[in-house]
C-alpha cells in the first residue's frame, strides 16, 4: 500500500509538478482512488516511457472530448519530455478517426496549454508532401502495413464510391497525416490503435491496426501496455473489447 502511494507521489510530481490529492476539496476519497490507481499502479505496468504514456493519454482524451483533462495532460506530456510537435502530431493524427470538429476542439485546448507554457504558435510545419504527391506518398506508407484491404472490401460498391473511398483513405489518412514529420510510423500506428480502442464499436478496425502496429515495429508487449494505459481514461469494457480483438489476431498468426 505504501509503495503504491509513494509511486503515485513520485509520478504525479514528475507529470504535474505538484503533490497528489490529500484531504482537501469536495471529493478527496475519489481523487485518491483515481490518482493512486493511475499514477501509482497503471503508470508502472508494462514497458512504455512516460512520453509514450502521455501521448496515449492525450489521444484518448481527444477521442473522449474531455477537454479540461486534455489541457492538464498536454502540460503533463511536456513535463514528461514530449516536444510540442510530438503532442500536436498525436492530436492531428486523430482527425481521420474522430473527424475534424472534435479534432479542432482538441487542437484549441492543446494550444491553450501551449500558450500557458509560453510556447510560441504556430509551431513549425511538418508536412512533407505536396498536392500532387498525396496519393503516392500515402500509398507508400499504407501498402506495407495494410495492403489493399479497403479497396478489396468495397470493390462491389457503385464505381464512383468503389474508387473514391479507398482513394480518400490513402490520400487523407496516410497522405495528409502519416507522411508528416514529428512522429515515426511505429508511434503513429500505436496511437492509431489506441484511438480505435477508445472509440469503441471498432473491433474490426482494431484487428487491422493491431497487425499494422506490429508491422510498423511495435511489439505485442508495447501494444498491450498502451491499451492497458488507456484503460483508466476509456473504461474497462473498451479495454476488454480491444484485448479480445488483439487476441483473435494473435491466435490466427
Amino acid at each position: 500500500m505504501e509503495d503504491r502511494i509513494e509511486r503515485c507521489a513520485e509520478k504525479f510530481g514528475i507529470l504535474f509538478g505538484a503533490a497528489p490529492a490529500g484531504d482537501e476539496g469536495t471529493d478527496p476519497e475519489f481523487m485518491k482512488i483515481l490518482q493512486r490507481f493511475i499514477f501509482g499502479q497503471v503508470c508502472y505496468t508494462g514497458e512504455l516511457s512516460d512520453e509514450d504514456r502521455e501521448l496515449v493519454t492525450v489521444v484518448v482524451l481527444a477521442v473522449n472530448q474531455t477537454l479540461p483533462q486534455l489541457k492538464a495532460h498536454v502540460g503533463a506530456a511536456l513535463n514528461a519530455g514530449c516536444t510540442p510537435i510530438e503532442i500536436r502530431e498525436a492530436i492531428y493524427q486523430c482527425a481521420p478517426f474522430i473527424g475534424f470538429p472534435k479534432t479542432l476542439n482538441a487542437i484549441g485546448t492543446m494550444n491553450e496549454a501551449f500558450t500557458a507554457a509560453g510556447i510560441a504558435l504556430p509551431l513549425p510545419a511538418q508536412g512533407t508532401v505536396g498536392e500532387a504527391e498525396r496519393y503516392d506518398a500515402g500509398l507508400a506508407v499504407q501498402a506495407p502495413l495494410y495492403g489493399s484491404e479497403i479497396a478489396d472490401r468495397y470493390s462491389d460498391l457503385p464505381p464512383v464510391y468503389a474508387e473514391a473511398i479507398p482513394r480518400y483513405l490513402t490520400e487523407f489518412a496516410f497522405g495528409d497525416f502519416a507522411t508528416r514529420n514529428g512522429l515515426d510510423t511505429a508511434r503513429r500506428e500505436l496511437l492509431n490503435l489506441v484511438v480505435l480502442a477508445a472509440l469503441g464499436d471498432a473491433e474490426l478496425q482494431v484487428k487491422a491496426h493491431v497487425t499494422g502496429a506490429e508491422k510498423a515495429g511495435n511489439s505485442r508487449e508495447r501494444i498491450l501496455a498502451a491499451l492497458l494505459h488507456a484503460m483508466p481514461y476509456m473504461g474497462m469494457p473498451r479495454l476488454f473489447n480491444a484485448l479480445n480483438a488483439a487476441r483473435a489476431v494473435w491466435a490466427e498468426a
